[in-house]
């Protein structure tokens, strides 16, 4: 079914005040407003059962908040508090080593055993906290000296070490939220800002930051490259959609409003985004249901439609 445009309507006021007939009502052509902001296309008629197979999740537009972010790249690496490097407490030779690389450990478990030089006494060399084993410098037979023999490190935490440029670094401060994500995977997870260095580098021109995730279960190995956005300033609007929600038809933002056949495209004004949620500044009121995810679903469809009629 098509929906009358504004140009459509204002035609025929045009032709109503040719032919002398009484003009309309201003009440009734404000009224008639929500019908007219609709886009100038067919409904996409589908079923329940359609709907939930296209993957089409519906929602409630409404109040958010739009968070202006910062956009940064940054590396997952170790959190180096929560780092240990395990040397032997007397010079010995190494009897036995039961920890390999990659292994997890409890605080206390025993990582090695060595003979003392001098008592000829055996004792345990002890992990100080729990973690994964990430170096190794020891076998059997060896004399202990006094390298390190393990480097354990506590993972439960990590931190995201980001580059600021000079003309954001009085943006970033200690404390400020930040969403990570990795753009391979899609994992995202929220940290804050725990340091920025009072020096830059000269090599790179950039001061680092450090964000603090946690990393319970195990989602953020040290290495990854990651994006971080830090969080500046939020703001509350009365009516926010996803911005997946937002589609492109004939070079206008229309987001597909939910009817009792199917969906309708109706014309939008955006205003701030970022990124996740797009403040809706008219076309669509708080509490009206729209298709939030796989929107492009219907305007292929919708796009189908017109290809039919006009063949």
């Amino acid at each position: 079914m098509k929906k009358m445009t504004l140009a459509g309507l204002a035609s025929l006021v045009l032709l109503a005040g040719c032919g002398g007939s009484k003009a309309p009502d201003p009440a009734e052509a404000a009224a008639a407003a929500p019908e007219q902001a609709e886009a100038a296309h067919e409904d996409v008629d589908l079923s329940a059962e359609q709907i939930k197979a296209a993957g089409i999740a519906v929602e409630a537009a409404g109040p958010a908040k739009i968070h202006e972010s910062l956009p940064l790249y940054g590396v997952i690496a170790p959190n180096a508090e929560r780092v240990r490097d395990v040397a032997a407490r007397y010079p010995g030779v190494i009897r036995s080593v039961g920890k390999r690389v990659g292994d997890a450990v409890r605080q206390g478990e025993t990582l090695a055993t060595v003979e003392s030089n001098e008592s000829l006494e055996t004792y345990a060399v002890a992990a100080p906290i729990a973690g994964v084993v990430t170096a190794r410098n020891a076998n059997p037979g060896e004399q202990t000296g006094e390298r390190v023999l393990f480097t354990i490190a506590d993972l439960s935490t990590v931190w995201v070490e980001v580059s600021l440029f000079p003309r954001d670094v009085a943006r970033v401060r200690v404390g400020q939220g930040v969403q990570v994500r990795n753009a391979e995977t899609g994992q995202a997870a929220a940290g804050r800002v725990v340091y920025v260095a009072p020096f830059g580098s000269s090599s790179t021109q950039t001061l680092t930051a450090r964000v603090q995730l946690d990393n319970g279960e195990r989602h953020w190995p040290p290495g990854l490259y990651v994006t971080a956005a830090v969080t500046l300033a939020t703001s509350a609007v009365p009516v926010a959609v996803r911005s997946a929600a937002l589609q492109t038809l004939e070079d206008r933002p229309v987001v597909f409003v939910r009817t009792k056949d199917g969906f309708v495209p109706r014309d939008v004004r955006v205003g701030r985004s970022d990124g996740e949620r797009t403040e809706i500044l008219d076309g669509i009121a708080a509490g009206e249901f729209y298709a939030a995810a796989n929107s492009f679903v219907l305007k292929a469809e919708l796009g189908k439609g017109e290809a039919e009629h006009e063949d």
